[in-house]
């Protein structure tokens, strides 16, 4: 239903959508925009317009917390002496 493009302004992708399409879905497309911080790019009649949230999203913050990921101590990982355990020139 929806186009996803790389816009180098952004430095991220964009949704672009049709007038209908946002007629059909406003708050929820601005409900995600505000959520992810993902423009929106709206074509009408071959014009261009964008949705984008003034205040930057923390896209971190849309990370799932996954606390199976870590088998063990967290803490052991911030005390790992690398450069022991690599083979350097």
């Amino acid at each position: 239903m929806f186009n996803l493009t790389n816009v180098r302004n952004f430095g991220d992708i964009m949704k672009i959508i049709t007038v209908t399409e946002l007629r059909t879905n406003i708050y929820t497309l601005l409900e995600e925009v505000l959520a992810t911080g993902i423009p929106l790019e709206i074509n009408k009649g071959g014009r261009k317009l964008q949705i984008v949230p003034v205040e930057k999203v923390n896209k971190l913050d849309n990370l799932p917390h996954r606390p199976e990921i870590i088998l063990g101590d967290p803490d052991d990982l911030v005390s790992i002496q690398w450069e022991v355990n690599l083979d350097l020139p």
